[in-house]
């Protein structure tokens, strides 16, 4: 049994499009979820060299070095806890959920994320937020209270000023904004 990491998996799509080119290589998946796969055999390098050279083909990269690996999996939790939990007002933090699930110091993760991503955690989870939020607005919805409360904002002020310094619209201009710019979530 072998566990691959793998990076820009991003929502459950990339679930079946990884599974796909998993199956299309021979390999037998006991589990996956988002940057990660568990499979039944230890492949040998050329097998990861094939499994690597198809997985870029379609957007992915398997990752070898334990840091890169480390930040990928912390950015596959922000991106899970952000994107497609529903509990983001639990009163637990980001920071002790983060800890806590990858089994990790945070003071730890955030030197390490900061070291290989050049910028904070907490930077990131705001870009992951602010996605959400053009996402929510765009499906009209909830109101900009409603879409405060849920991703667990003080106020729809403190979103709609974050909102502001990230993307330089005004939720309310972006909304009514006639070419919306929304981001892949892999690329920030």
């Amino acid at each position: 049994m072998k566990t691959l990491n793998i990076k820009n998996m991003v929502c459950p799509r990339c679930i079946e499009s990884v599974t796909r080119v998993m199956d299309d290589n021979g390999f037998k998946i006991r589990s996956i979820k988002l940057g990660e796969v568990v499979i039944e055999e230890d492949p040998d390098n050329t097998q990861l060299d094939q499994l690597g050279a198809s997985l870029k083909s379609i957007g992915f990269e398997l990752l070898s070095d334990k840091k890169s690996r480390i930040v990928n999996q912390l950015k596959s939790e922000i991106i899970k806890m952000i994107h497609y939990d529903d509990d983001l007002g639990a009163s637990d933090t980001i920071s002790s959920r983060l800890s806590q699930n990858l089994g990790i110091d945070y003071s730890y993760l955030s030197k390490l994320f900061s070291e290989v991503e050049g910028l904070t955690i907490e930077k990131y989870v705001i870009l992951q937020k602010v996605e959400k939020v053009k996402e929510l607005l765009v499906y009209d919805e909830l109101s900009i209270s409603e879409i405060a409360y849920k991703l667990n904002y003080s106020s729809s002020q403190h979103l709609s000023r974050q909102f502001k310094s990230t993307t330089g619209l005004t939720p309310t201009e972006f909304k009514s904004a006639t070419h919306q710019r929304r981001l892949s979530l892999d690329q920030l």
